[in-house]
């Protein structure tokens, strides 16, 4: 029987590596086209593929088992859940994988993209740019098709070209930029809000008029220092929560 391939992993040694592979596999499967085999590969495998411990492995697969989105059964393997979907908490350790993890798993309508000047609040991320390329994304849930944020993001225009737009629609920003444009990423700033509906947002979100949402930002860099991507997305207040943990070394 075929098993799964999961994408890999330049893994970070000072983050858990536990984490960061339950994380990558996690984005693997949510974003696993639908013919994709159900069957992973064995602990042993998966552990040569991600390079750590049959341990560090076997402690990931327990994350993904304990969230539903995989059964492990004994003597016949470790089968993918084909009606698990993503659960609302996201905890996020740093890791460039767990942004992807965190956007994946969901419908995608591409609702509009062009170019405009950056907007007043997200100008200083792109000093001398005088346009930057706009991509207006809604996602909702796979199962019921209910709304559950929509994203406006603002890229820098020489990565726009390489952008391909069916990929927009199968993949997260984060990943595009990283896997298909292939610029390197040095880092995320991730800030969330607490906020109000806005008359676009409780249309679009199917959600009452002033109720509560959550306001993310993310601006990512890339290793040159320079900004590539600034994202605003707006969460249904009662689909999401956000966890973050700080490593202290």
């Amino acid at each position: 029987m075929t098993s799964f391939a999961p994408d890999s992993i330049v893994l970070n040694r000072k983050l858990p590596l536990w984490y960061q592979v339950s994380q990558s596999l996690r984005a693997s499967i949510l974003g696993r086209p639908p013919q994709a085999p159900l069957r992973l590969p064995t602990e042993e495998q998966l552990a040569g593929h991600y390079g750590v411990s049959v341990l560090t492995m076997r402690q990931a697969l327990k994350e993904l088992e304990d969230e539903g989105l995989i059964t492990r059964h004994r003597r016949r393997g470790t089968f993918i859940e084909p009606s698990a979907r993503r659960g609302s908490p996201v905890r996020l350790l740093g890791s460039v994988d767990a942004i992807v993890a965190q956007q994946s798993g969901m419908t995608t309508e591409l609702l509009d993209c062009g170019a405009a000047a950056p907007p007043g609040e997200l100008a200083d991320h792109f000093p001398g740019v005088a346009e930057v390329a706009t991509y207006h994304r809604l996602r909702g849930d796979e199962r019921t098709g209910e709304p559950t944020n929509h994203a406006r993001n603002y890229v820098r225009p020489e990565l726009a070209a390489r952008i391909d737009r069916e990929d927009l629609v199968r993949w997260p920003m984060t990943k595009v930029l990283r896997d298909a444009v292939g610029v390197g990423i040095a880092r995320i700033t991730d800030t969330v809000q607490a906020r109000l509906a806005d008359p676009e947002t409780a249309r679009l979100l199917q959600v009452p008029l002033l109720s509560p949402i959550l306001h993310y930002t993310g601006v990512t860099y890339g290793e040159d220092g320079r900004v590539l991507d600034v994202a605003v997305i707006h969460y249904r207040g009662d689909r999401f929560s956000f966890t973050v943990t700080l490593d202290a070394h």
